[in-house]
């Protein structure tokens, strides 16, 4: 069930996804970058909690994104309840953001979940973070209800979608 493979970038470069566990060097690695991120925008890190064993197979899946070996971005995906998934972690380092790195993420971990047997994902954002919810609304995702530490929290943004039945050629690509 892991994601991996190749696709790429805007400006030509290849960009290679791997499913790593949590505390692979690297993820631990972009997730302290996700964290200060959080801090310089809402002034502290995401309070939600986390177990490092949501995001392997086959309850999980987390993904580190390489461009010519360097870490360039990251996101995950875990079980929010049955037949339902939680995206986590999105991220994409400043020296690759606008080239559809971030697409590219969002749709390897939709088609992982699709492929685990789920049929809809949630997540939680916030409105300081326009380039994020421009990106999920072209990606197809609405409203939902709010969940979890910050379901009433100022600012929280909660969204959703249901995944298709069928995956697209490109989705089954991820597969390895």
């Amino acid at each position: 069930m892991s994601t991996s493979g190749e696709a790429v970038l805007r400006d030509g470069r290849v960009v290679r996804l791997r499913a790593v566990p949590y505390e692979d060097p690297v993820a631990r690695e972009l997730v302290a970058l996700v964290q200060a991120e959080y801090t310089a925008r809402y002034g502290g890190p995401d309070a939600a909690e986390v177990d490092p064993g949501e995001f392997l197979p086959p309850v999980g899946e987390f993904l580190v994104a390489q461009v010519d070996g360097v870490p360039a971005g990251c996101g995950a995906w875990r079980v929010h309840r049955p037949g339902v998934v939680e995206v986590k972690r999105m991220y994409v380092d400043p020296a690759f953001r606008r080239l559809g790195l971030a697409r590219l993420l969002l749709s390897a971990l939709e088609a992982g979940a699709a492929r685990a047997g789920h049929r809809a994902v949630v997540l939680n954002s916030g409105d300081r973070q326009p380039e994020a919810l421009a990106l999920y609304e072209r990606a197809g995702y609405g409203p939902v209800p709010g969940y979890g530490v910050y379901a009433d929290a100022p600012g929280a943004v909660f969204l959703g979608k249901e995944l298709p039945e069928e995956l697209s050629e490109e989705e089954r690509s991820w597969a390895s």
